[in-house]
């Protein structure tokens, strides 16, 4: 029994001490490298598709090869690493950081390049599907939320900052550059991890959960189906962003926008941070219905500047973060699976964005980018729908406790 609650609950260490800030910042910068790593080539696209020979939509697969790297492995690779140490996953995971962007930046060509995005894109798979369950553990069940919110923050930032200072640094330095200096923070990351972060045992074998009893448990499936239809309508926009700007006249001006709505995902995952294991339910039932306010208001005046950029202020707000409320949701709910959980998380994540840049694209070609508004409107309906109803297993009233839901 013991062994079944270290499973789930933090360190006799963690309970009697402080929040590990520099622990859980290891994770943070473990999820800026995976997300860089992931985002950073659409900055770079004409400079890799001059030196490497290719057009720039070959270019773009290399975006996507990573992703489907990750979808394909997240859940398998978490299933089949979780009686391994805590620690040791998580240094497998960036140390595939270390060689394969390594590889990429050393690539002579194309499909090298291809086959080393593909096995990085492995790598984060693994990285997500371990985070949240790591940042769970160093703390009190009461400090949970917080300490996801510290570990997921180098997402908005890698989105925010990084991707926008490596694509000014690739122009300087050289693609191949920028993908050696991540190698070079992946070394410093070892580091930083074997310092600071502490190790925990895995599950035991006839502790470990298959993908099954996880998907089957009450309260995971609809935090997934909340995950598909919120962020397929986030990448709805996301992805085709720049044709959006245009009526606004606006488009010329896509990274002050872009900006903006760094700025406000900041914002959004502070106030997260501090609200969270209080009121997790408002925040994600808040953060869904305030995002499809601002479909209707792109909706009714996409032309206006002024509401283009009040929206994208309100946007990063709202979806700063949506990671943190979601992968904590989806941990409370699956209990002992909630690796499994979290790595179900990260591939649903990564079919949505590529489902909204596919849908998007069907949108964009069939009716223009008017559509946008109103398909993401539909799709936030539901989510929100789902998030409302299901208050049993997922998203429940309350304070948080280690996965329990005190008071109503």
């Amino acid at each position: 029994m013991t062994d079944r609650i270290t499973a789930t609950a933090p360190s006799q260490a963690a309970v009697d001490s402080s929040i590990p800030i520099l622990a859980l910042l290891a994770l943070a910068m473990t999820a800026f490298l995976a997300l860089l790593s992931e985002t950073l080539p659409a900055g770079l696209l004409p400079q890799i598709a001059r030196d490497l020979n290719i057009s720039e939509v070959m270019t773009g697969q290399l975006v996507t090869v990573y992703a489907i790297g990750s979808i394909l492995t997240a859940i398998p690779l978490t299933a089949l690493t979780s009686t391994w140490r805590r620690r040791n996953v998580l240094l497998l995971a960036i140390i595939g950081f270390l060689i394969f962007n390594t590889a990429t930046a050393l690539a002579p060509n194309y499909m090298v390049a291809l086959v080393a995005r593909f096995v990085t894109g492995m790598a984060a798979g693994l990285a997500w599907g371990l985070m949240a369950g790591y940042a769970r553990r160093m703390v009190r069940p009461e400090q949970q939320g917080r300490a996801m919110a510290i570990a997921m923050i180098g997402t908005p930032l890698a989105l925010s900052l990084g991707v926008p200072l490596g694509t000014l640094m690739g122009g300087v330095l050289g693609w191949r550059s920028i993908f050696g200096i991540m190698s070079g923070m992946a070394v410093v990351l070892v580091a930083w991890v074997l310092l600071v972060v502490p190790d925990y045992p895995g599950q035991k074998n006839g502790e470990r959960l298959s993908i099954r009893q996880v998907f089957v448990t009450p309260g995971v499936r609809p935090i997934l189906f909340v995950i598909v239809a919120w962020m397929l309508a986030h990448n709805i926009l996301y992805t085709f962003i720049a044709p959006f700007l245009a009526p606004s006249g606006l488009r010329p001006r896509v990274d002050l926008v872009l900006l903006v709505y760094g700025v406000g995902s900041l914002a959004g995952i502070w106030l997260v941070s501090q609200l969270i294991d209080r009121w997790l339910r408002p925040l994600v039932l808040g953060c869904i219905a305030a995002f499809a306010l601002v479909v209707v208001a792109l909706g009714l005046a996409m032309d206006s500047a002024i509401v283009i950029y009040v929206s994208m202020a309100i946007w990063g707000i709202t979806f700063g973060g949506a990671g943190t409320l979601l992968q904590t949701a989806s941990a409370d709910a699956a209990g002992d699976g909630m690796d499994v959980a979290q790595a179900m998380v990260a591939t649903i994540w990564n079919v949505a964005i590529a489902g909204g840049g596919l849908a998007g694209g069907m949108l964009l070609d069939g009716y223009g980018v008017a559509s946008f508004p109103w398909a993401m409107l539909a799709l936030l309906l539901v989510a929100l729908t789902i998030a409302w109803r299901a208050h049993r297993h997922s998203f429940k009233p309350g304070r948080r406790s280690g996965g329990a839901v005190v008071g109503h």
